[in-house]
């Protein structure tokens, strides 16, 4: 992977927008991070809505509670590879439904993204898509993709057993776009939740509090 300042490769047309859902979130104690909410928004809708006439179709890699997708209208697919494979098969759910010829993917569980993270990842493409480097380093989880590079490349990797999604864009040559200034966050742990001003829901029938 280089860093690139310049434009290389055009994206043309609208990208289909995958978030990443279907972790485990066993740091928070199995909840859905999909549905953290934050400032009254769940976080899976608050990314379905940052891109707005910048993307096209919207779809969730989500594992559980496909109903509510549906009913929030959202576009729910489910993994196809192994429980336990880790972030590269939501990647790889997300890969086989997109339509388009390009997928910006983003994991639901950041604290937020820049306005500009769609047109500076574009801008900074080579040939098979471009990655993210905020503050804290490379963010594999965050980036572009050509589509038909990235189902070419994903069943060699799976069949070899490697599911690093780091080594997924190096095997790409997906192109370093550094993103001075910014800090996407993570909302992993409890104490990550507390940072944000966010509560851990409660569990159903709790009455100590919400759900």
């Amino acid at each position: 992977m280089t860093a690139v300042r310049a434009a290389q490769t055009p994206v043309n047309g609208l990208p289909t927008l995958g978030l990443l859902a279907g972790g485990r979130g066993t740091r928070l104690g199995g909840v859905d991070k999909a549905w953290l909410v934050r400032d009254g928004l769940p976080q899976v809708l608050r990314f379905a809505r940052r891109f707005s006439g910048e993307t096209g179709p919207v779809l969730v890699s989500a594992n559980g509670d496909l109903q509510r997708y549906a009913e929030a209208g959202l576009q729910a697919v489910v993994d196809r590879l192994d429980p336990g494979s880790g972030p590269l098969a939501g990647i790889d759910a997300l890969a086989a439904a997109c339509s388009t010829e390009w997928l910006l993917i983003l994991p639901v569980d950041l604290f937020d993204v820049n306005d500009c993270l769609l047109r500076t990842l574009a801008s900074g493409a080579t040939g098979n898509g471009a990655l993210a480097e905020d503050d804290d380093g490379l963010q594999p989880l965050v980036a572009l993709y050509r589509c038909e590079a990235l189902r070419r490349e994903l069943p060699a990797m799976i069949a070899e057993g490697d599911l690093a999604p780091r080594n997924l864009a190096r095997r790409l040559g997906l192109s370093r776009v550094r993103l001075m200034g910014v800090r996407f966050g993570n909302l992993n742990t409890p104490r990550d939740l507390a940072t944000a001003c966010m509560e851990l829901p409660r569990p159903s029938g709790d009455p100590t509090g919400p759900e």
